[in-house]
Parts: C-alpha cells; sequence; structure tokens
C-alpha cells in the first residue's frame, strides 16, 4: 500500500432478521387471533409479517425475513448498533367491518431485540423473547400461572460484522448513568415541568467527539413513597411503550462501599449516603448507552485518560417546552447547571474493565473544568438541543432536526436570572467567572450521581500470572529439590561395593544359619580348620545355596551394579565383533571385579567401628532464634554462625536463605542478600516474601523492570495478601508511576477492610474478657524453670502479617493484645438499618412487588407509566453494613514487615505514606515505627524525638516505653532503661516482644548487684523463650548468691544450647572450684580458653580463685 493510502472501505453487510413463530397471544376474542409482527429499527420500518392465525395449541408461523444494511463508511452507524434495538410489535388483525374500506388493527405488546452480539462477532445469534403488553390492551395484566406470551427471533450475517483483528483493537463501552441523589432541596415534587439530563463526550474517532445525552431523568420520592426500580432503559428505544423501554434481563448492579472508585467511600459519609438513597427525593435515569470505539477511538481515550484523569459529566435542569410557543424565556433554558468529575483512571490500571461508584456535582465553572479536563466551553447549548429533539420531535437519532437546530440557533439560550451571576464589583476582571449561585446548591447539599461505566476488554491489559511465573523463572531459574543422579565411572563402583557389602553380609548369615549349632556344641570355641572340614563346610554351604536358589539371586544382585561398571567405566554399549575380543575383554573385566570385591569385603569386615554423628540438639527454629539474639546484641559474628549453620543442616529450605538475607540486609551487604533471596526465589518461585524482598533489592539497585516483575508476580501467587499489593503500590510510588500506585493501594485497601470485616464476625456480640498479667515467679527455682520451657521456643510472637514470624529483637510468647486494638464501632450498622427499617410496616423487605404491597396495606406506591413489576428473582437492596476500622492502615502493615525485613529505605517510603494519609494526626503507632526505623540506623536523636511524642500520645503503650529503654540501654544510660524496662513489664498488657527487655533489665540487675532480681528476670526469659544467654544470666546469678547447685543446672543447660561460649566454661569451672572437683574444674578452664575467653576481670576472678582452692590451674 502506497504511503498516505486509506485502506480500502468494507462494503455493506446484510443483517438478516427473521421472525420465526410467536406463542401464547391473547386479542379481544381470547386465544385465537389473526397476528402479524411489525419490525422496526429507529425511526425505520424494515418490514411487516404475513397476517397468520393464532390458536391456543399451535404457535402463529411467520418465518419472515426482513434486512438492515449495515456500513462502515461512518464509525458511527456501528455506534447505533450498540444503542438501537430492533422492535417488534404484535399487531391484532380484527375482522373487517361491512361497510369499512380497511381491516382494524390493534397493538398488542412489543419486545426488543438486542443487536449487541453482532458486535461481539457473533454470526447466528437466536432469541426467545417475552412480550410486554402494551397498556390497556388484551395482554397487559396476563395472570402470574397463564403462559407468557414469547417470539421467536434470529438474526444472522454472512460474515461477522466485526472481524478478530477488530475485536482485538477496538473497544466496546457501556456508560449506564443510573440515579442523582441528594438533589437541591429546591426540587419539590408537584408539578412535573422540568426534565433533568446528563450528557458527556465520548470519542467516536482518534478527531472527533459525540455528546452523549441521557435526557429523560425524572424526579423521584424516597423509597417509603415509590419502590425504586431497578431494570436498565434503552438509550433510544424507538417507538417501544411500556415495559418495552427496558433492556430484557438487564440490571442495576450493587457493590459495596470498598469496591466503589467515586467519592463519598469513607465511613464518615456512610450516614449521609443511606439518608440520601433511602428517604430524600432523587433523579432517576437508570439508562444504560452502549458504545462503538474504533482502535483510533480507543487509542485517543486511553491518551486523555493518562494526561488528565478526570472525564466531565454535565448536569442541568431544563423546562419542558410549552405546546403554544408562548413562554419564549422557557425555550432554550436550563437552570441548575452542575459537573461531575468522573476520574476514569482506575480504567488504565490492569486488567480493568468496569468501574462503578458515587461522582460527586460541583457547581459549573469553566475556569475549573479546564483546569481539570483541558476542555474548553461547555455543552449546554447543544445538550439542551440534542434532549428537545430526542423527547419531543420524535426523533430516533441522538441528534436534533435540522429545522429545528435552525430555529434554536436563532436566539441565543437564555439562562435564568438566579442562575448565573456576575460579581457585583465593575473593576472585576473580564476574565473573572460568574458565580455560579444555582450550581452551589449541589455542592451545599452533597448531591452526587451513580454512575458505572464498563468496557469489553480492559484498556491496559494485565499480565497472566503464567507470563509472570515465566518472567521470574527467566530471572531466577527454578531449581530441583533434590540433586540430579550422576552415573560416572565413580559412581557405579562405589555401588558395586555397596552391593559386594550387602551380598557378603547375607552370606555371613546363611553360615551363621548352617553351622551355628556347631559352634555351640564346640563351647564357643573356633570350628575345626583342617583342610578337610574346610573343604566339607564349603561343599554344604554351596550345596545350601545352589538347591536353595540363593545362589542366582545373589548374581541377580550383582549384575545390575557390573552392568554399570561395563557401561560407564569400560564405555562398551555394543556387541563386540568377534569371540576373541569378547574372551579378552571378560579376562580384564573379571580380573577387576575380583580386586575391587577384595576391596568391598574390606570395607564391610573391617573391625574398626565408626563413632556414630550425635543428633542435633537443637532445632532450626531455636537456631533463628539464637541469631536473632545475637543480633539485638550486636554479635553479629556469631548470628552469622547461627544463620549459615541452619543454611547448612538444610539447604532446600527457602525460609533459611530468606532469614539470611534479612539479616544481611541489616548489616548492609546488599550482594550477599541479593544472593539469598535469589537462592530462595529458586527453591521455592511461590516464596511471596522472597519475591517482594528480591524485588526490593531490584529497586535498590535500580533494576525497576526487574523489580516490577517480582513485585507483580507476589501479587499473583497471593492474591489476597495486603502486603504483596502494598509494597507493590509503594514500588510505583517510587518510579512515579502514579496510576499504577493508585490501583495498588486500593487494592490492599479492599483486602484489608475484608480481613478486618471476617475478623469481627466471629466475635460478634462477645464481651472482651478482662486480661489479667502474668504471675510473676518471685522465688521461681531452675527446675521450674526448664519444666515450664518445653515447648515454648517455637512459640513466637507473630503479627498478622504473611511474612517473616516476626521477632523484632529475639522471639518471644505470643501476647493477648485485645486492649490495644482498634474495635469497629456498631453505630454506622445500627443507624443503616434503622434507616432500613423506617418504613414501618413493611417488616422485612422481600423480593418480590406483590410481598412489598401486601406488607403495607396502606400505602400508596406511586409508579410512573411502563415501570414493569419487580420480577421474583430481583431483590430490593438491603442497607448495606458498616465498614469496620482495620486495626492498621496497610502502610503501617508494610512499615512493621519491613522493619522485621531491614529494608530501611522502603520503610522509610511507608511511613511517609503513613503521615500523609492520615487526617487526623500520626498515630503511636507510627512514631514507635519511627523510633525503631531510626535505632536501626543509629539516629538516637530522632528515634528520642519519636519516642516523646508516642508516649505522649498514648503514655501507657508498652512498646512505646520498651524501644524508649532500648534507646536508653544503648545510649549508656543504665538506670533511665532500667526505669523504662521496669514500666514496660509493670503494664496489664506486654509488649510485641518481651525477650530483650528481660535479658537487658536483668544485666543492669547483676551489674548493680541486685543478683535476685537479675535471677528472677533472667528466670522469665528462660520460661519466655529459653537460649544460653539467659541461661548463663541465671547461673552467673545463682552463683553470686552462692546457690551452686542450681547455678549449676543453669550452666549446664547454656552449655547443652551453645558449648563454645567461653563464659559458660569460665563460670562451669569456678562453680567445680568452689565444689572441690578439680578434675573437671580444670577442664572447664581448658575448654574456656580453648574458645577464647577474653574478658580479663573473669579471667582474673578465676585465677584468683585457683590460688584461693590450690587447684584448678594446670600450670600451677
Amino acid at each position: 500500500m502506497a504511503d498516505g493510502e486509506l485502506p480500502p472501505i468494507r462494503s455493506p453487510e446484510q443483517v438478516t432478521v427473521t421472525v420465526r413463530r410467536a406463542r401464547n397471544l391473547r386479542g379481544l376474542r381470547g386465544d385465537s387471533l389473526v397476528s402479524q409482527i411489525k419490525v422496526e429499527f429507529g425511526d425505520k420500518v424494515l418490514g411487516e409479517t404475513p397476517k397468520v392465525e393464532c390458536m391456543p395449541d399451535s404457535p402463529a408461523e411467520y418465518n419472515h425475513n426482513s434486512t438492515l444494511t449495515v456500513t462502515f463508511e461512518d464509525p458511527a452507524f456501528l455506534d447505533e448498533l450498540g444503542y438501537k434495538p430492533i422492535l417488534l410489535t404484535i399487531i391484532e388483525v380484527l375482522p373487517k367491518e361491512k361497510k369499512a374500506k380497511e381491516e382494524k388493527t390493534l397493538n398488542l405488546g412489543q419486545c426488543t431485540v438486542d443487536l449487541m452480539p453482532l458486535l461481539r462477532g457473533e454470526v447466528n445469534p437466536k432469541y426467545t423473547l417475552q412480550v410486554h403488553g402494551l397498556p390497556s390492551s388484551p395482554m397487559e395484566n396476563i395472570p402470574a400461572e397463564v403462559p407468557k406470551p414469547e417470539v421467536d427471533v434470529e438474526l444472522k450475517v454472512n460474515e461477522a460484522i466485526l472481524s478478530e483483528s477488530q475485536l482485538s483493537e477496538c473497544n466496546l463501552m457501556t456508560i449506564t448513568t443510573e440515579s442523582l441523589f441528594s438533589p437541591p432541596d429546591s426540587w419539590q415534587m408537584p408539578g412535573s415541568q422540568y426534565i433533568y439530563t446528563a450528557s458527556l463526550p465520548l470519542p467516536i474517532t482518534s478527531e472527533k467527539e459525540n455528546v452523549v445525552v441521557f435526557p429523560s431523568g425524572q424526579l423521584k420520592p424516597g423509597i417509603e413513597k415509590e419502590v425504586p426500580n431497578k431494570q436498565k432503559k434503552w438509550f433510544i428505544p424507538g417507538s417501544a411503550q411500556g415495559n418495552a423501554i427496558y433492556i430484557p434481563d438487564s440490571y442495576v448492579s450493587s457493590d459495596t462501599y470498598e469496591e466503589e472508585a467515586g467519592d463519598f467511600r469513607s465511613k464518615d459519609d456512610r450516614e449521609h449516603r443511606i439518608v440520601a438513597e433511602q428517604d430524600k427525593n432523587r433523579v432517576t435515569w437508570n439508562t444504560e448507552r452502549r458504545s462503538y470505539l474504533d482502535s483510533s477511538a480507543t487509542k485517543s481515550f486511553q491518551d486523555k485518560i493518562a494526561k488528565t484523569r478526570y472525564w466531565p459529566m454535565e448536569v442541568m435542569r431544563v423546562p419542558l417546552p410549552s405546546g403554544n410557543k408562548t413562554k419564549k424565556d422557557d425555550d432554550g433554558s436550563f437552570s441548575y447547571h452542575g459537573v461531575v468529575y468522573i476520574n476514569m483512571a482506575p480504567l488504565l490500571y490492569p486488567g480493568v474493565k468496569r468501574i462503578r461508584g458515587a461522582y460527586r456535582v460541583y457547581a459549573y465553572d469553566e475556569r475549573e473544568v479546564f483546569e481539570k479536563t483541558k476542555r474548553k466551553g461547555a455543552l449546554a447549548d447543544e445538550v439542551v438541543k440534542i434532549a428537545s429533539g430526542m423527547l419531543f420531535r420524535n426523533t430516533q437519532s441522538p441528534f436534533a432536526k435540522k429545522g429545528a437546530d435552525k430555529a434554536v440557533d436563532k436566539k441565543e439560550p437564555k439562562k435564568g436570572a438566579s442562575a448565573m451571576l456576575k460579581p457585583s464589583d465593575t473593576n472585576s476582571q473580564v476574565e473573572d467567572a460568574p458565580v455560579n449561585v444555582e450550581g452551589l446548591q449541589y455542592v451545599e447539599a452533597k448531591s452526587y450521581v451513580m454512575l458505572e461505566i464498563c468496557l469489553n476488554r480492559p484498556l491496559i491489559p494485565k499480565r497472566p500470572a503464567e507470563e509472570v511465573a515465566r518472567r521470574v523463572a527467566e530471572y531466577i531459574p527454578p531449581r530441583p529439590l533434590f540433586p540430579k543422579r550422576t552415573n560416572g565411572a565413580q559412581k557405579a563402583v562405589e555401588d558395586f561395593h555397596q552391593q559386594v557389602g550387602k551380598v557378603a553380609n547375607q552370606i555371613l548369615d546363611e553360615f551363621r544359619e548352617l553351622f551355628g549349632t556347631e559352634l555351640l556344641n564346640a563351647g564357643g570355641s573356633d570350628l575345626p580348620n583342617t583342610d578337610a572340614d574346610l573343604e566339607a563346610r564349603r561343599q554344604k554351604m554351596i550345596y545350601e545355596l545352589n538347591s536353595s536358589g540363593k545362589y542366582f539371586a545373589f548374581k541377580e544382585q550383582l549384575k545390575h551394579s557390573v552392568v554399570k561398571i561395563v557401561r560407564e567405566k569400560y564405555l562398551k554399549t555394543t556387541t563386540f565383533t568377534s569371540k576373541d575380543d569378547l574372551q579378552a575383554f571378560l579376562s580384564e573385566l573379571y580380573v577387576y571385579l575380583v580386586d575391587q570385591m577384595h576391596i568391598g569385603l574390606g570395607n564391610v569386615l573391617t573391625l574398626e567401628d565408626k563413632t556414630p554423628v550425635p543428633e542435633p540438639l537443637t532445632d532450626s527454629a531455636q537456631l533463628k532464634h539464637f541469631a536473632r539474639e545475637a543480633e539485638v546484641n550486636e554479635n553479629f559474628e556469631l548470628a552469622t554462625k547461627y544463620y549459615q549453620e541452619r543454611i547448612a543442616r538444610n539447604k532446600t529450605d527457602s525460609s533459611c536463605w530468606f532469614d539470611y538475607g534479612t539479616f544481611c540486609l541489616y548489616i548492609n551487604d546488599i550482594a550477599k542478600a541479593e544472593e539469598c533471596f535469589k537462592e530462595c526465589v529458586a527453591i521455592n518461585q511461590k516464596h511471596v516474601e522472597g519475591l517482594m524482598l528480591y524485588g526490593v533489592v531490584c529497586a535498590m539497585e535500580e533494576k525497576n523492570e526487574a523489580a516490577e516483575t517480582f513485585f507483580e508476580a507476589a501479587t499473583c501467587v497471593d492474591p489476597k495478601n495486603v502486603l504483596a499489593w502494598t509494597m507493590l503500590g509503594l514500588f510505583y510510588h517510587g518510579i512515579s508511576n502514579e496510576i499504577s500506585a493508585e490501583m495498588a493501594m486500593m487494592e490492599a485497601d479492599k483486602l484489608n477492610i475484608s480481613s478486618a470485616r471476617k475478623a469481627m464476625k466471629p466475635v460478634k456480640g462477645i464481651v472482651a474478657k478482662n486480661i489479667e498479667p502474668p504471675p510473676t515467679p518471685e522465688h521461681m527455682t531452675v527446675d521450674e524453670a526448664k519444666e515450664s520451657e518445653v515447648g515454648e521456643v517455637n512459640n513466637i510472637d507473630t503479627k498478622s502479617i504473611p511474612s517473616i514470624n516476626k521477632i523484632p529483637a529475639t522471639p518471644s510468647m505470643p501476647q493477648e493484645k485485645g486492649t490495644s486494638q482498634t474495635k469497629a464501632k456498631p453505630t454506622d450498622r445500627k443507624q443503616s438499618i434503622a434507616q432500613g427499617k423506617k418504613a414501618g410496616s413493611m417488616g422485612s423487605r422481600t423480593s418480590s412487588k406483590e410481598n412489598v404491597s401486601s406488607a403495607r396495606p396502606g400505602s400508596r406506591h406511586v409508579r410512573s407509566p411502563g415501570t414493569p413489576q419487580v420480577p421474583e428473582n430481583h431483590e430490593i437492596e438491603e442497607p448495606r453494613e458498616s465498614t469496620p476500622v482495620p486495626p492498621q492502615s496497610v502502610y503501617m502493615m508494610a512499615s512493621d514487615w519491613l522493619l522485621e525485613a531491614k529494608a530501611m529505605a522502603f520503610t522509610e517510603r511507608a511511613l511517609a505514606h503513613e503521615l500523609l494519609s492520615t487526617t487526623g494526626g500520626p498515630s503511636p503507632q507510627y512514631y514507635i515505627s519511627l523510633a525503631r526505623l531510626c535505632l536501626q540506623k543509629k539516629d538516637f536523636e530522632k528515634a528520642e524525638e519519636a519516642l516523646e511524642a508516642a508516649v505522649q500520645a498514648d503514655h501507657q503503650n508498652p512498646d512505646a516505653w520498651g524501644i524508649m529503654g532500648h534507646l536508653r540501654y544503648l545510649s549508656g544510660d543504665l538506670a533511665a532503661a532500667k526505669d523504662c524496662y521496669e514500666r514496660t513489664i509493670s503494664f496489664l498488657t506486654n509488649p510485641s516482644e518481651t525477650h530483650s527487655i528481660y535479658l537487658r533489665l536483668a544485666s543492669i540487675y547483676l551489674q548493680d548487684g541486685m543478683f535476685q532480681e537479675a535471677k528472677r528476670t533472667f528466670l522469665l526469659a528462660c520460661k519466655k523463650s529459653p537460649s544460653c544467654v539467659s541461661w548463663l544470666g541465671v547461673g552467673i546469678a545463682c552463683y553470686r548468691l552462692s546457690e551452686l547447685s542450681e547455678a549449676e543446672d543453669a550452666l549446664s543447660e547454656a552449655n547443652i544450647l551453645n558449648n563454645s561460649d567461653p563464659e559458660v566454661w569460665a563460670f562451669l569451672s569456678m562453680v567445680c572450684l568452689k565444689t572441690a572437683r578439680q578434675l573437671e574444674a580444670e577442664q572447664a578452664y581448658k575448654y574456656a580458653l580453648k574458645v577464647g575467653l577474653t574478658d580479663e576481670d573473669l579471667l582474673a576472678e578465676i585465677l584468683s580463685l585457683q590460688e584461693e582452692v590450690g587447684f584448678g590451674n594446670p600450670q600451677l
């Protein structure tokens, strides 16, 4: 195709409309009648069927074809196929009277045929449609037990109207304008001299836009006076009347507040929404407009959303023109000019095809509209023309007739005097916009319009989970859990040795079975070893093996290993060419196998027993606990040892690699952390936390494409994970992708509220019990503490985040946090129920109109003409329950998890967003998280400021006082640290982690010489989560108290948990010195020096005690 040449336009396509048959018709004379059907499309009559007699026992067979020509020159015609139905009118032909020239006819009913399936690529859709009786016709009020009249219709095209390529590039949009709630108070029900319009622009092509007008808004009373009808209307129903103006099986949907995408979604707006939708007047359209967007229009629509985000919809009130045209002021005028700013950005979220919400109405201000939407000029004048043409000139197109346009153009539309008032200051600038006084009433009344916009396919397709998983596998190939088996020559020889050993043991068992009695008779001495005796035993053994078949079994057992040696070592896999080659190979193989047999027998019959390797005394959870404890004490070398030991025990455990990676992040070893997270994901490609932290590392290294893949993979692995969506949103914020960030955070908020609702249901109606303080073991012994520690190491305090086992410093027992959590108040729920039950005697709302009517026999339901009966399966909307308040925001959940993961950069980002999102000021939890972050960064000054703010906000928060104690401890102010720690453990509610608090408080007691208090506190730490450090502290306190027996027990427990701690060996040596055990004292002293005892004060104390008792040091 030459440059600039337009693509060829497709020739017109004929749509064949076939009316097959009708059944269950009723006329003036009952079930027997002569009927015909008129087929219309807009203002065009496509044809009429022949007159056919319809009987009760047989349907009326029409089999009539009508054609509709579809042209492709103008995209507007394809657009009409979406919102204009084909109208079928059933007509009864009455008998011709004697003097009448023509037969009389009576319109019985109508039904509509939807052409939208043709735009979706179907070529032969078939329908069975219910016929709706027209007013005053015999089919208007048919009893429920009588079969409904139906028509069978078929559409057919030779070739799909839209090809596969067009379907993949174009889009079908559906806009449903439902109702305007909480209108201005000046809009009164008496007198229906106004109509209410809503309009918005829609692209037809990349350069042309069409103004879509919803002209038939009607002011209706609240639910008490009229039950709302939820069925959607056709945008242009043509000459349809009654229930035929409604789209079959299409109803206004209902979403929860969290699922909506508009305004008035917060908890503070719920009461206003409930009152507006239940009690106040409303303007109802319930009209659906379908639009066809070709590829250029779709691209233009997408670009405009990305550029401006907001799409304007203008709302106004237009007076009905008088019939005699004497009131010129009414012609072309409008009032109450408002505008709705529809945030279309959610349609740019990947995979999103639908938005629905309550959008606030603002006073129309041309300058504000231009700032938000980059559009100049109002649509009001054109809307008035189009609305007048659609409603009062019988125009079936959304455009006014030419003559009418000229008549309207002759005079400029006149606004009411109160509509637009210019400022009184005569010196005001020309560009100052007049004040829209009437429009401001929308703002005062907090008016809003319910809208729904749906697309046939998303503007931004979402990557499927399979593709994301494939991208992850490209970055990090998955590693099998078990190593591949190798079949090399060395492995084949080792297998032969093993098989020889097994066969040798089996032969020994056979020998013992045959000659065991002779050994017993010999009295335990050796059997006779003469040549004759040996030969006799050999012959007997061979005979038994051959006769029993065990000899051949042993040969088969060795056969497979011999074959592997032939293939792997000698590389013989084909047949030999000559017998000489075969014999030479067999001789060589025999010699080799005999030599290897001797080696195998030597391995089996060796007299030296191997020392068994003892099983480890600590499991993976204990090692993790010890590593976290060493990490808090800033003993990074010991922490590294514990983390690496966990990996060495189980290299295929992804959680071990993940924990080691978080530690490497903490010590700022980014390269090693990246390798750990990479290994974690390689072992388990669905490890959500590993995927997120590898994404964090990639983001820190500015590998944004890879980071996005891993964050998105986390949401695909667990779509219900609040943390995964929050991390994705934080990442998008970091790269300034605001639309995607907004999408991710909305999903995270929705899931957070959903989890709060699920958590609230099981405890509904349950009164929380008072939390009693835990008993304090004032005189707990070491044995009692050891008995109480059973099974408590693994009970690590965790928060409800799907992540690391939460140990801010070191693990502690689960704590009851019921008193500190925020509980959702049931006020909103009660108010909504009260609003829903305001109808008095209506009782419980039912799904059918008959039940509603019978519930209030004295009430009068106002129903506009043509309003359909509420179907039995269509429930009347119940008042929506209030939204619970989650205990934590998504940003605080993310910051807590990131603090555990030591990802400081993302923690700062999460806390910054938390600070911006809060309306009533930062919470105490925010200041606590900020203080924890500053402690990790060693910024003690800012940490102190944050903790002071947290204590001022909540002076009984144990976490705040516990972290304040850590701050004082690290700063060297031990007296202040002790006061903070003592206050922390005296609260009724325990802090989120207590182990480090107990250890540090007890160490302060030891330094101050308060040994009894130190012993008690160390025992508390042992009860919660025992470790070498906690038992060592108990042993030291008992030693200082001269409780040598308990000191030895505690030090023995510490030595079991870590036998390379020099202080444990040192104090064991001193205990043995005081109990006069010379050998044990010397051994413990030597081990203390061997594992690196460097504490000079402790060494001096040991030497002094050795000199005092006179032993314990081999050098003396």
